[in-house]
């Protein structure tokens, strides 16, 4: 069972990465959305915006990174339940992760 677990993390790899690619498009994207939602613009400020205040860029800051982070994990619980329906096997080791 030990090998065969190491075996499908293995293989598992190169589709937690395309699934980490396309969750990132779609986080920029639902970022995006958010944004022009929030302040009406199309642009997220910049932190080397001279034009900008501390608040509006730590804001953009503090959503970007809560929607990477949410898409991101939705995705990798997706992929790892469907392989483990797909195998019966969970796709990595016990107690890893990426964070």
């Amino acid at each position: 069972m030990a090998k065969k677990k190491k075996q499908l993390s293995l293989a598992y790899k190169p589709v937690g990465f395309a699934l980490g690619w396309v969750s990132g498009a779609l986080a920029g994207k639902a970022f995006q959305i958010a944004w022009k939602a929030i302040r009406n613009e199309d642009d997220a400020p910049d932190a080397l915006d001279k034009d900008r205040g501390w608040g509006e860029v730590l804001l953009a800051a503090a959503v970007q990174g809560a929607l990477f982070a949410v898409v991101r994990s939705a995705a990798d619980r997706a992929g790892a339940k469907a392989i483990e329906r797909s195998t019966g096997v969970w796709p990595t080791a016990e107690k890893s992760g990426r964070d």
